[in-house]
Protein backbone atom coordinates (compact mmCIF):
# COMPACT_ATOMS: atom_id res chain seq x y z
CA UNK A 1 0.00 0.00 0.00
CA UNK A 2 2.78 2.76 0.80
CA UNK A 3 3.71 2.08 -3.04
CA UNK A 4 0.36 3.66 -4.13
CA UNK A 5 0.80 6.21 -1.78
CA UNK A 6 3.96 6.76 -3.15
CA UNK A 7 3.53 6.65 -6.54
CA UNK A 8 0.58 8.34 -6.37
CA UNK A 9 2.50 11.55 -4.48
CA UNK A 10 5.38 11.28 -7.38
CA UNK A 11 2.11 11.57 -9.96
CA UNK A 12 0.64 14.63 -8.44
CA UNK A 13 4.17 16.50 -8.09
CA UNK A 14 4.63 15.79 -12.15
CA UNK A 15 1.40 17.13 -12.70
CA UNK A 16 1.75 19.94 -10.43
CA UNK A 17 5.72 20.66 -12.67
CA UNK A 18 3.88 20.35 -16.39
CA UNK A 19 1.59 22.80 -15.25
CA UNK A 20 3.88 25.53 -13.49
CA UNK A 21 6.10 24.98 -16.57
CA UNK A 22 2.87 25.68 -19.00
CA UNK A 23 2.85 28.74 -17.10
CA UNK A 24 6.74 29.51 -17.59
CA UNK A 25 5.83 28.59 -21.24
CA UNK A 26 3.48 30.98 -21.91
CA UNK A 27 5.10 33.87 -20.03
CA UNK A 28 7.73 33.46 -22.77
CA UNK A 29 5.69 32.65 -25.79
CA UNK A 30 3.58 36.01 -25.51
CA UNK A 31 6.78 38.20 -25.26
CA UNK A 32 6.63 39.52 -28.81
CA UNK A 33 4.92 42.19 -30.83
CA UNK A 34 1.25 41.06 -31.50
CA UNK A 35 -1.10 42.22 -34.21
CA UNK A 36 -4.88 42.30 -33.78
CA UNK A 37 -6.87 40.01 -36.02
CA UNK A 38 -10.12 39.78 -34.15
CA UNK A 39 -11.20 42.67 -31.25
CA UNK A 40 -14.36 44.33 -30.62
CA UNK A 41 -13.62 48.10 -31.35
CA UNK A 42 -9.78 47.94 -32.15
CA UNK A 43 -8.77 49.24 -34.81
CA UNK A 44 -7.59 47.61 -38.18
CA UNK A 45 -3.87 47.35 -37.99
CA UNK A 46 -3.45 48.01 -33.90
CA UNK A 47 -0.68 45.87 -32.54
CA UNK A 48 0.31 44.83 -29.01
CA UNK A 49 4.16 44.75 -28.08
CA UNK A 50 5.09 42.31 -24.58
CA UNK A 51 8.71 42.65 -23.44
CA UNK A 52 10.54 40.27 -21.54
CA UNK A 53 10.81 42.87 -18.51
CA UNK A 54 6.66 42.79 -18.17
CA UNK A 55 6.03 45.66 -20.26
CA UNK A 56 3.27 46.29 -23.17
CA UNK A 57 2.88 49.00 -25.44
CA UNK A 58 -0.49 49.09 -28.02
CA UNK A 59 -0.17 50.57 -30.83
CA UNK A 60 -2.67 52.14 -33.42
CA UNK A 61 -4.06 54.67 -35.71
CA UNK A 62 -7.07 57.25 -35.54
CA UNK A 63 -7.45 59.51 -38.30
CA UNK A 64 -4.02 60.42 -39.02
CA UNK A 65 -2.96 59.90 -35.43
CA UNK A 66 -0.70 57.51 -34.52
CA UNK A 67 -1.34 56.50 -30.66
CA UNK A 68 0.32 54.80 -28.05
CA UNK A 69 -0.39 52.74 -24.68
CA UNK A 70 1.75 51.68 -22.25
CA UNK A 71 1.59 49.76 -19.59
CA UNK A 72 2.83 46.73 -17.79
CA UNK A 73 1.63 42.98 -17.70
CA UNK A 74 2.13 39.72 -15.84
CA UNK A 75 1.48 35.96 -16.79
CA UNK A 76 0.75 33.97 -14.49
CA UNK A 77 -0.21 30.12 -15.64
CA UNK A 78 -3.42 31.10 -18.16
CA UNK A 79 -4.27 34.57 -16.83
CA UNK A 80 -3.13 37.26 -18.81
CA UNK A 81 -2.53 40.80 -16.08
CA UNK A 82 -2.68 44.04 -17.63
CA UNK A 83 -2.23 47.33 -16.21
CA UNK A 84 -2.21 50.53 -18.87
CA UNK A 85 -1.90 54.43 -18.54
CA UNK A 86 -3.10 56.27 -21.10
CA UNK A 87 -4.19 60.54 -20.52
CA UNK A 88 -3.14 60.23 -16.62
CA UNK A 89 -5.98 57.42 -16.70
CA UNK A 90 -4.64 54.00 -15.24
CA UNK A 91 -7.02 50.94 -15.67
CA UNK A 92 -6.44 46.96 -15.24
CA UNK A 93 -7.89 43.97 -16.25
CA UNK A 94 -6.89 40.58 -16.70
CA UNK A 95 -8.23 37.67 -19.54
CA UNK A 96 -7.85 34.00 -20.06
CA UNK A 97 -4.93 32.94 -22.50
CA UNK A 98 -7.24 30.49 -24.56
CA UNK A 99 -4.35 29.43 -27.35
CA UNK A 100 -1.22 30.39 -27.36
CA UNK A 101 1.46 29.15 -30.28
CA UNK A 102 4.46 30.70 -32.08
CA UNK A 103 2.07 32.39 -34.27
CA UNK A 104 -1.49 33.06 -32.45
CA UNK A 105 -2.52 34.31 -29.50
CA UNK A 106 -6.22 34.16 -28.51
CA UNK A 107 -7.67 35.89 -25.21
CA UNK A 108 -10.63 35.28 -23.26
CA UNK A 109 -11.86 38.41 -20.81
CA UNK A 110 -13.74 38.33 -17.49
CA UNK A 111 -17.54 39.13 -19.84
CA UNK A 112 -16.59 36.25 -22.33
CA UNK A 113 -15.23 38.54 -25.04
CA UNK A 114 -12.51 37.17 -27.68
CA UNK A 115 -9.80 39.02 -29.14
CA UNK A 116 -7.59 37.15 -31.77
CA UNK A 117 -3.54 38.11 -32.46
CA UNK A 118 -1.44 37.00 -34.71
CA UNK A 119 2.24 37.25 -34.36
CA UNK A 120 3.63 40.59 -36.17
CA UNK A 121 6.52 40.15 -38.85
Amino acid sequence: MTFSKSALAGVCILGLALIAAAGEDNAKKIVGKWEVTKAKGAPEGATVEFTKEGKMKIRFKVGDKNLEIDGTYKVEKEKLSVTLSFEGKTKSDSSTIKKLTDKELHLEDEKGVTEEYKRAK
